[in-house]
């Protein structure tokens, strides 16, 4: 099986083994150990382990899970077959608003210290602009 026939299951679950294998190597951490670190819950660890998603998994714990690990985000975005992020073509200084406010909302959602709750509300909101018809001006 050739890289392109492989999954963005698969993939994703290779990057997340390596990583636990990385962070138990290194680091002598279990997968508790790592979730607690990393704000990513056992359960979703072993989902991810076992490839067992159909939608993508929440890019801000992906992003939480990499910055706990000093993972590069770009490599496990690769790995679901998403757009590179990378910071070379995003440089802090070169952003627009658009990016800026996502950016900041991606690290309130990879923010540890951010109650659930206000998470929840920021993933509901997310979810309803993103279904709401565009109002063209006219």
């Amino acid at each position: 099986m050739g890289s392109a026939d492989v999954s963005p299951q698969m993939a994703f679950a290779r990057f997340v083994r390596r990583a636990i294998d990385d962070a138990r190597e290194e680091r002598g951490w279990t997968v508790t150990d790592l979730a607690s670190h990393t704000g990513v819950g056992r359960s979703t660890v072993f989902r991810w382990l076992a490839g067992d998603w159909q939608d993508y998994p929440e890019l801000a714990k992906v992003r939480g899970f990499c910055a706990a690990l000093n993972l590069p985000v770009a490599a496990a975005f690769r790995a679901l077959g998403l757009p590179d992020a990378s910071p070379a073509r995003h440089r802090r200084g070169d952003e627009g608003p658009v990016e800026a406010d996502v950016r900041i909302i991606m690290q309130r959602l990879a923010d540890p210290a951010v109650p659930a709750e206000e998470k929840h509300h920021i993933r509901d909101l997310l979810r309803y602009l993103a279904r709401r018809p565009v109002r063209r001006a006219g």
